[in-house]
């Protein structure tokens, strides 16, 4: 070390952070941040001589060295550190740039979290980290940059990183699009730096969602997994850095635009809290992970999750008050707990052209207000849920025509271009504190007069140029949309709030800190819904994943679908119908009341239990179950997408029972039975078929040659 180098304040030289079955071992240099020694499986409690051993034992030389690049990775690498990937900040103070020299103060608060105090007084900056493995072992990781000195800094970016050992040889991302979000790529670990960004001001329906590390291919049961996630709303950019002398680093960061941050001195700016999960129990084991640790917070919802029904594919725009109050009603006979009022009930709303940011019943569609309908429907044990686009405006809207200033947009775009729409709706900049509070003070008088139980907040388009004073505003107007919510709920208790975007473009960790579900996708098409569940509850658990009933033919597909496959599907989430129920036959009505009372007798394991997703080959076949914390019940779903491919499938393995216990497998046919040809196994008879749970995971049960489309609802209860 030279003699201009940073020194380290007193602390330990080590530290260890235990929790849930995984570790994260930090060495304390005596210049610069802690470097991760190890991030993954728990290594029980160790003897400072054994962390020193460890690091001893994992170093990649000694000085004074050979090769110009860094002994060890910190939490923030940097050039200095003969680092040659992407920097872990990048900032400029007044236009030159900031090359720190971190001296670090660790503080280890409990067994789970440590706090790293950084400073360089040279370069006026103070850097603060918060790493942290919370409940089922999830790892936390923010930082905080303040600005210290005279001049302005601005920060091209700010990422949180772990490095993944070199046995994390394939890297999956995801990309998608509208009715088709999540859709997974894997590939062999590419060298070099590798981002996926998303520039949308959302996450958008191909955002990265999340990245994963493993080693080979991924498995859903089985295998080690590295992941990272990033809980931001907005724009996102995630990382892997394959560099040939050090371990491959996995991170993710908002993603800044050019003079978005700027600190002034006494300013600062927190990052994101990025998200990583390790598990040697494949997809599986991350998705508990971040299960477990959302089921753990304060706020997570404690309520059974109602059985809903959404107007908007049953009406759409054409708001009848007799039609609507006649939907109520039916909706309540056959077991609905939840009445949602869609798009079109607010002031010149006939179309999507016009209304949006005149939050106020629109009296020459609904002549005597909605207070009507929110009487009828509370009267019929419902909860009134209502549709809001808080974030947009229109052009055709009394607010726009009032304070054409308040758009957040580069002004050449307004009116946008011929071809660049954006829908006919513009973004309001909830950033200037008059917008938020025009929009804040007509949501609340609303909710508050209809008693509103339950809020669709839907964002409908990108943020294309966000311009706000002169610089970038997405950053802030994450923030304000952020506030805004957290507002509305603090003065209404007990209201419930959805983050929709056009679907699933915005779902992450960081609106549900603050909503209570997300709407999956704008497909009810249930042949797509099966991978689009199944790669959103890879984060979140199926209490919060929106999942409803559609009709037939699917609106988003023309797809055809029996209407048994349909609620199968929507069986998986936190379920409801986006149908005119109005319309079905009495046959169809009978089975959506069963339907209604099946999920009732099922959801408090459905929204509780361990989600399991058997490995299959076919690639027509989805497995997916639902196991109880004590492993007394459980609910699978075998559903096919397409023809299999063998007339004899291949047998399915009930996974994730307790071994030891003996479980009754009935298929539940309420909602109708499934279709198959060929072959028809003994034990799908009437009287249950009764096995060890190490049976049915090792041997597994023989299933039907289902036809395309269709689907199996088996439950299992231990006896």
């Amino acid at each position: 070390m030279s003699d201009d180098a940073p020194a380290r304040t007193a602390g330990p030289t080590h530290l260890t952070l235990r929790r849930d079955g995984v570790a994260v071992v930090l060495a304390c240099p005596e210049a610069g941040l802690p470097a991760v020694l190890h991030w993954g499986a728990d290594l029980g409690p160790l003897a400072p001589d054994d962390l020193a051993a460890l690091d001893r034992a994992t170093s990649r030389q000694t000085p004074p060295g050979t090769l110009d690049a860094a002994w060890r990775l910190s939490l923030l690498p940097q050039e200095a550190d003969g680092w040659s990937g992407r920097p872990g900040l990048l900032a400029t103070r007044d236009g030159r740039p900031l090359f720190p020299r971190w001296t670090a103060r660790v503080e280890q608060h409990d067994a789970g979290r440590a706090d790293v105090v950084a400073t360089d007084a040279d370069a006026g900056l103070t850097l603060r980290t918060r790493l942290e493995i919370g409940a089922g072992g999830l790892v936390q990781l923010e930082h905080e940059l303040a600005n210290d000195a005279p001049g302005d800094v601005e920060v091209a970016w700010l990422e949180a990183t772990l490095p993944v050992p070199r046995t994390a040889d394939h890297l999956t991302t995801f990309g998608g699009r509208w009715t088709r979000e999540k859709s997974p790529l894997t590939t062999p670990m590419p060298r070099g730096t590798t981002t996926r960004e998303s520039r949308r001001g959302r996450g958008g329906h191909d955002a990265p969602w999340v990245t994963l590390a493993t080693a080979g291919t991924p498995r859903n049961r089985a295998g080690d997994v590295w992941a990272v996630h990033l809980g931001w709303s907005a724009d996102v950019r995630h990382r892997a850095d394959r560099v040939t002398e050090h371990a491959t680093l996995l991170g993710a960061g908002e993603l800044l635009r050019p003079a978005e941050v700027r600190l002034a001195p006494g300013e600062s700016y927190r990052t994101p809290t990025a998200y990583f999960a390790w598990s040697a129990a494949g997809l599986d084991g991350v998705a508990d992970r971040f299960h477990t640790w959302l089921r753990a917070r304060p706020q997570h919802p404690s309520t059974p999750r109602p059985l809903v029904l959404n107007t908007w594919e049953a009406v759409y725009f054409d708001h009848d008050p007799a039609r609507l109050e006649a939907l109520a009603r039916r909706a309540a006979a056959v077991g609905v707990e939840r009445f949602v009022l869609d798009d079109g009930w607010f002031l010149g709303r006939r179309d999507d052209s016009a209304g949006l940011g005149d939050w106020e019943v629109d009296t020459a569609v609904w002549p005597e207000g909605l207070e009507p309908l929110a009487d009828l429907v509370h009267s019929l044990g419902m909860q009134l849920g209502l549709w809001f686009e808080p974030e947009m405006v229109n052009l055709d809207s009394d607010l726009a025509r009032a304070h054409p200033d308040w758009l957040l947009a580069n002004p050449a775009s307004v009116p946008s271009p011929d071809g660049l729409s954006f829908r006919g709706q513009y973004v309001l900049d909830l950033a200037r504190p008059e917008a938020w509070e025009h929009v804040r003070a007509q949501m609340s008088a609303v909710i508050g007069r209809l008693g509103v139980d339950f809020v669709k907040w839907d964002h409908n388009r990108d943020l294309a140029e966000p311009v706000h004073d002169g610089a970038p505003g997405t950053h802030a107007q994450t923030l304000a949309a952020y506030r805004l919510i957290e507002r509305l709920k603090a003065d209404h208790p007990g209201l419930e709030i959805e983050s929709c975007s056009s679907g699933g473009a915005r779902t992450d960790l960081g609106i549900l800190a603050r909503t209570d579900r997300v709407w999956a996708s704008d497909s009810n098409d249930p042949v797509e819904r099966q991978d689009i569940q199944r790669w959103t509850e890879l984060v979140l658990p199926p209490e919060l994943v929106g999942a409803h009933v559609g009709p037939s033919p699917a609106h988003s597909s023309g797809r055809a679908t029996a209407l048994s496959y349909r609620m199968a599907t929507a069986l998986q989430g936190s379920a409801g119908f986006e149908w005119d129920i109005l319309q079905c036959t009495e046959e169809e009505t009978a089975t959506i009341g069963a339907f209604a009372a099946l999920y009732k007798e099922l959801r408090g394991l459905l929204h509780s239990g361990t989600v399991v997703h058997p490995d299959v080959v076919d690639p027509a076949l989805r497995v997916r179950g639902v196991v109880a914390a004590d492993r007394a019940e459980a609910v699978f779903t075998v559903a096919t997408v397409a023809s299999l491919e063998e007339a004899l499938p291949e047998r399915v393995r009930l996974e994730g029972l307790d071994p030891q216990r003996r479980y009754a497998v009935r298929a539940r046919e309420e909602i109708g039975a499934a279709r198959w040809g060929w072959i028809t196994p003994a034990w799908l008879g009437k009287e249950p078929v009764v096995l060890p749970g190490r049976v049915l995971t090792e041997v597994g049960l023989q299933p039907p040659t289902l036809w395309p489309v269709q689907a199996l609802v088996l439950h299992l209860v231990a006896v």
